[in-house]
């Protein structure tokens, strides 16, 4: 017998649950349940339901710059993948795994003109999703935009690849001075003011050690993004990449070559102004 009031299947009345749904904006689920009298296996089909109601509510419309993103959990062994709509912070899809037919089946699920209408795909350098935007998107090499962060990652990593090896090399011979400097050198510069001792960090960043060569070949990389013309930026990524590969810095010439492996998507990223932060926040 159906209780009046409550969906098939459900023993609450609609008022029950919208209440149970309201608790759960502001407090977690053993609190809820607590609170009302529920048992956790309760309180999750409400939400549950309250879900497929907002699923069955919202029309699914063409989005024009998708974000693709891996979160990990569970202690970092296992990932979802998680598409959004880049322009409003949207979750349009979560699926288990982060292999290319993951992305594909999302890609599978829209009707061609949902396909057609996108016209950029933001995301890390994950060889899977690439191939899985390339193969389904029309057009898709050329609407992946690679994160800027995930870019200032990889520089950030070189240079303290080179200072780690620099630092080991100075303390066999008694030199310090790279001690405890690990987090200046990847600060960008609007923290710099944050610098514990500025004036010691400045002497280092002008001297002849390696790591100074590394972290001024970081900065000048990351100026590519204040250029707005194509021929700027190619013109300034070619010229980096240049002078990444003449500097005998081995970390620094890996992320080169991965620059002029993915270089047209990072130029798409530059010219879109595109990031995944809204997708990993």
């Amino acid at each position: 017998m159906r209780l009046p009031g409550a969906e098939p299947c459900s023993r609450f009345t609609a008022m029950f649950e919208a209440i149970v749904i309201d608790l759960l904006k502001v407090a977690p689920f053993s609190a809820v349940a607590k609170h009302m009298g529920l048992s956790w296996h309760q309180v999750d089909g409400i939400q549950g339901r309250a879900v497929q109601r907002g699923l069955r509510r919202w029309e699914v419309q063409p989005v024009s710059e998708l974000a693709v993103d891996e979160t990990s959990f569970q202690r970092g062994h296992e990932y979802v993948t998680v598409v959004s709509d880049r322009s409003r912070n949207v979750v349009l899809h979560v699926a288990d795994d982060r292999r290319q037919q993951t992305l594909e089946s999302y890609y599978e699920s829209l009707p061609q003109k949902h396909l057609d209408a996108i016209e950029v795909v933001t995301m890390d350098m994950w060889a899977p999703y690439i191939a899985a935007t390339e193969r389904a998107v029309p057009g898709g090499a050329g609407k992946i935009a690679f994160d800027k962060f995930h870019v200032a990652g990889h520089l950030g990593d070189a240079v303290d690849k080179v200072r780690r090896q620099e630092h080991r090399e100075l303390s066999a011979r008694g030199d310090q001075r790279l001690k405890g400097t690990k987090h200046d050198w990847l600060r960008s510069p609007s923290t710099h003011d944050r610098i514990r001792n500025k004036e010691r960090f400045e002497a280092l960043r002008t001297s002849t050690l390696r790591t100074a060569r590394a972290w001024s070949l970081k900065e000048a990389a990351m100026d590519a993004w204040e250029h707005r013309k194509e021929s700027d930026v190619r013109a300034m990524l070619k010229w980096w990449s240049a002078w990444a590969d003449r500097s005998r810095l081995e970390p620094m010439r890996k992320v080169s070559r991965m620059v002029k492996k993915h270089l047209q998507g990072i130029v798409t990223a530059i010219l879109r102004k595109a990031t995944n932060a809204g997708a990993e926040s």
